[in-house]
């Protein structure tokens, strides 16, 4: 019986002494799997972050390429395409103006009386080339004659400092002076008939404290008067000073009724001695009504200074817009033995209101509230336009 008792203990031990080598293994083995599946977890982390930071990399590659990429854009200011870094630019638009002309009397039109015709059909290209440099190239197919309107390159260095070389508008007049998309009329006012029309020269100008102040002066081949006159263009070999000094003084002002006021002064000076002198003086039907013929002394020349000195100043609010210049243009003239120095003078005020409500600037397009679609009951901007203007010839002439 106690041997029995004394086996049975035996094997009671070796069963537990099994039992607990077993466990012990058995813990081992687990600690083991534990260790490998960490590292596998770990393995799979390190793979996960570099398979996200080569995302990382492939994303900032392709951004980059990106900002490498030409910039094609087609949109209502027209067709261009430029650098990425926006250094180099080139912009395709144009202007196209039709005309009606009905006259009301008979009269001796010279062919050019009632009609249709083309009066403006102009292709712009312009841009910018190394950040810096602006150019722009217009030529006119309008009225029948084909001619260069625009070429030159402006290097803005600050917008308080800049240099124009090249063919553009010289800086006298107001009405002459902004966009002909801004123009009330397709034609301009009596006064523009003794400014100046584009030349070819040099300028300096720029704007200062914001705008407040803008400036230009430059020096011009010089062409006879004028902008809306019929003109030989450069004609002899002396230079012309031109300049303009404008002020608006409440353009950054929180009182809204205050902000488009602008007022300033334009002239020029120069030499002259020509063989010839004739331009001619039209009506807003484009009608000569006044030139330089040759008398019984002979052809008209210029034969000494010419001057010009142009005041002038505008105002707009909301949809209303108010402008007036006045013009003075003294030239000594020679016709044969006979000398003498014309003083012409021209003034103007024209008016506008945008009836649909728009905003009304000098020299920004009134942008419609609503494109033109009548199949959506949308009729663009619409805007009445009044003028008046005076020329009057120095009765010497």
């Amino acid at each position: 019986m106690k041997l029995n008792r004394l086996l049975i203990a035996i094997f009671a031990g070796t069963q537990f002494v099994t039992g607990a080598f077993a466990a012990d293994e058995t813990t081992v083995n687990s600690d083991t799997d534990i260790g490998n599946l960490q590292q596998q977890i770990q393995d799979l982390d390190q793979k996960v972050r570099v398979l996200e930071r080569q995302r990382e990399n492939d994303q900032a590659t392709a951004a980059a390429a990106v900002k490498k990429q030409p910039v094609l854009k087609l949109d209502q200011s027209g067709f261009g395409f430029s650098s990425a870094d926006k250094n180099f630019s080139v912009g395709i638009h144009g202007v196209l103006q039709l005309d009606s002309r009905t006259f009301f009397q008979n009269a001796n039109t010279a062919g050019k009386g009632d009609g249709f015709i083309l009066r403006r059909a102009r292709p712009i290209i312009s841009g910018t080339v190394f950040h810096d440099f602006d150019y722009k190239f217009m030529p006119d197919f309008g009225g029948g004659s084909a001619q260069i309107q625009d070429a030159y390159v402006n290097y803005h260095f600050r917008p308080e400092l800049q240099l124009e070389v090249g063919k553009f508008k010289t800086p006298v007049g107001l009405e002459y002076l902004q966009s002909t998309l801004n123009w009330s009329f397709n034609e301009l006012s009596l006064a523009s008939d003794l400014v100046p029309d584009r030349d070819l020269g040099v300028e300096l100008h720029g704007d200062l404290f914001g705008g407040i102040v803008s400036y230009a002066a430059g020096i011009f081949n010089g062409v006879p008067d004028g902008a809306n006159a019929t003109s030989s263009g450069d004609f002899d070999n002396h230079q012309e000073f031109g300049g303009r000094l404008f002020f608006q003084p409440l353009k950054t002002s929180d009182i809204e009724l205050l902000q488009g006021l602008g007022f300033g002064v334009s002239g020029t000076y120069g030499d002259e001695n020509s063989a010839s002198y004739n331009p001619s003086y039209k009506t807003d039907g484009q009608q000569t009504w006044f030139s330089y013929g040759g008398g019984t002394g002979g052809a008209v020349t210029t034969d000494g200074t010419h001057w010009r000195i142009s005041p002038q100043a505008y105002y707009y609010y909301g949809p209303f817009g108010v402008l007036a210049e006045y013009v003075e243009s003294s030239q000594k003239l020679k016709s044969g033995a006979n000398t003498a120095t014309l003083d012409n003078n021209a003034w103007e005020v024209s008016a506008s209101w945008i009836l649909t409500g728009e905003k009304n600037q000098y020299n920004n397009n009134v942008t419609p509230d609503n494109a033109f679609d009548p199949a959506k009951g949308h009729w663009g901007a619409l805007g009445l336009f009044a003028r008046y203007a005076q020329l009057n010839i120095d009765s010497d002439a």
